[in-house]
């Protein structure tokens, strides 16, 4: 979609209205952990109304919502039919949402949230709407789900996943996404696309466990990968065999003298350079394309969302500690603790989220909360529009919930007329009754930059850091050598695809085991095969 300009609230398509130069996708990313419950649709939805009217104009044209927790573990862990009632649910919100945008305008945006909820949780009210769910996928408590209001924008879509919780399955893990998203122009013009990376995660728990947090984060670069790594490694060793062979420099000649001996020695001196030549070009082309199924592809936006769980403390807090308040005229008002945060001290350490960008964090933190009354699966009705809550007294809130982005590559943004990345709106949305954690959302404007100009250029220079002709500020050989679009942090892992297979096989096996041995459904399941089988013993020896 073009960039943004100002439309009424019927939506007209983009290819109808004016295209600019550089085009924009409007993109918004929400990450919620789950906390296993179903959501209520109708809360939901008038909660994200508000992310999609915060400052632009219009409905963005793609959505991405990281969801942790997204089920219980039985359902998580067998996927397919059995996750379909908890996507289901937001597939309603955003559409419920979108209508809310669209039909109420900005009056009613402005109503007070209590009415605006009666208004659009009552059954029977339309929630046809402009999203459709392209693809959702998970790797257990993990999934990642991608609307768009013109899914024929949308192609080329690569799925990748890794498990980092017990025995590499998916109790912690993460999910991705790649698409080409295509943008509408003037008629006649070139179709401007632009390369999209979708990680959704969740982190290992607990005040004490950041190296692990870091160790997951490690594993999500080494083993989320977007094709086999060991098929990628395999195709080139198959054109590794088929180079210049050195062998039979010819022995019958060895006692020959003079000056065919030497012409022979060069000869061989010079097939052997060029062997060598060949191999390390083979070797650079090896990690090229290692680099392009990573999360780090260098011709790919990457954003990264989720609950990364990391906290303000190492310890859990004593019975006396002060906690963030959000109170301005207090001393504890939270952003005072946001020093403490350590997902920012990890990354700017470089431990974690390497080369990533966050907008300003202004919100509060989004864990834990304890709600007066206890947590509400989404069937318990809407309740009031204001959750009374408190933070839980035994974890320290946090900011745990974090959408991040990679930024303009450097070779980008040395061109005076770069285009840059928009951030429109980072926030919270409000607390629910269903869950412990508050949702984040990032409302951004993406540059539809071709995947060949976000690539890194074949040469780098100059790279002096100096201003060029133009006044323009060049990259520095030392920011390219950080720029995870350069260089990855971490080697790929060859096996990661085999050994997610296995984990696969596990979770299946502990997912059906739990399904059967601990709900009511698994419990019908058993009795009816238990009634069939003496159902047939019965039968087989009446006969």
């Amino acid at each position: 979609m073009t960039t943004l300009l100002p439309v009424d609230r019927d939506e007209p398509d983009s290819a109808s209205t004016p295209s600019m130069s550089p085009s924009t996708l409007d993109l918004l990313v929400l990450t919620f952990n789950c906390a296993k419950n179903l959501i209520n649709p109708g809360v939901f939805a008038t909660h994200l109304a508000s992310a999609f009217g915060h400052n632009a104009p219009g409905l963005p044209d793609l959505v991405v919502f990281s969801l942790q927790e997204i089920a219980p573990l039985s359902q998580a862990f067998i996927g397919d039919y059995f996750l379909h009632p908890y996507v289901a649910r937001f597939d309603e919100a955003i559409n419920r949402a979108a209508a809310l945008w669209r039909d109420g305008g900005a009056d009613e945006r402005q109503r007070p949230q209590d009415d605006v909820l009666r208004t659009h949780t009552e059954e029977g009210v339309n929630t046809d709407g402009p999203y459709v769910l392209v693809r959702a996928h998970n790797v257990g408590y993990t999934a990642i789900l991608l609307f768009a209001k013109d899914p024929a924008r949308v192609r080329d879509l690569q799925e990748a996943e890794v498990g980092f919780g017990a025995a590499e399955m998916g109790n912690k893990g993460a999910v991705g996404l790649r698409v080409l998203y295509d943008a509408a122009g003037k008629e006649g013009d070139e179709t401007q696309s632009t390369e999209l990376t979708f990680v959704a995660t969740h982190l290992a728990a607990m005040e004490l466990n950041l190296p692990r947090r870091n160790a997951n984060w490690a594993a999500i670069m080494r083993g989320l990968t977007f094709d086999n790594p060991e098929a990628v490694v395999e195709r080139m060793r198959s054109r590794e065999g088929t180079s210049s062979d050195v062998g039979g420099s010819s022995g019958e000649d060895e006692e020959e003298n003079g000056e065919r001996q030497h012409l022979l020695h060069e000869e061989y001196s010079r097939r052997h350079r060029q062997l060598w030549d060949e191999h390390y070009q083979l070797h650079l082309e090896l990690q090229r394309q290692l680099h392009d199924i990573s999360v780090f592809k260098p011709s790919s936006h990457l954003f990264v969302a989720g609950d990364l769980n990391y906290r303000i403390s190492t310890v859990s807090p004593p019975p006396d500690a002060a906690f963030p308040s959000l109170d301005p005229a207090s001393e504890h008002y939270y952003p005072t603790f946001f020093p403490l945060d350590q997902l920012t001290r990890e990354r700017e350490a470089g431990r974690t989220m390497h080369g990533l960008t966050e907008h300003e964090v202004r919100f509060p933190p989004t864990y834990k909360y304890d709600i007066e009354g206890g947590h509400h699966d989404g069937d318990d009705g809407p309740g009031p529009d204001a959750v009374p809550w408190t933070f839980a007294p035994h974890r320290y809130p946090s900011w745990t919930d974090r959408v991040l982005y990679l930024d303009l590559p450097p070779w980008v943004k040395a061109d005076r007329a770069a285009p840059q990345m928009r951030v429109r709106g980072y926030d919270a949305l409000p607390v629910v009754r269903t869950s412990d954690h508050r949702p984040v959302f990032l409302r951004v404007d993406v540059p539809l930059i071709p995947p060949s100009q976000l690539a890194p250029p074949q040469t780098q220079s100059p790279l002096k850091g100096e201003l060029d002709e133009d006044g323009v500020a060049t990259p520095t050989a030392a920011l390219l050598a950080v720029d995870p679009r350069m260089r990855l942090p971490v080697e790929i892992d060859p096996e990661a695809w085999e050994r997610r297979k296995a984990a696969r096989q596990k979770e299946r096996l502990v997912g059906w085991s739990m399904f059967l041995w601990s709900t009511r459904e698994g419990a019908l399941v058993l009795t009816a095969l238990l009634v069939a089988s003496v159902g047939g013993y019965w039968l087989y020896k009446s006969f």
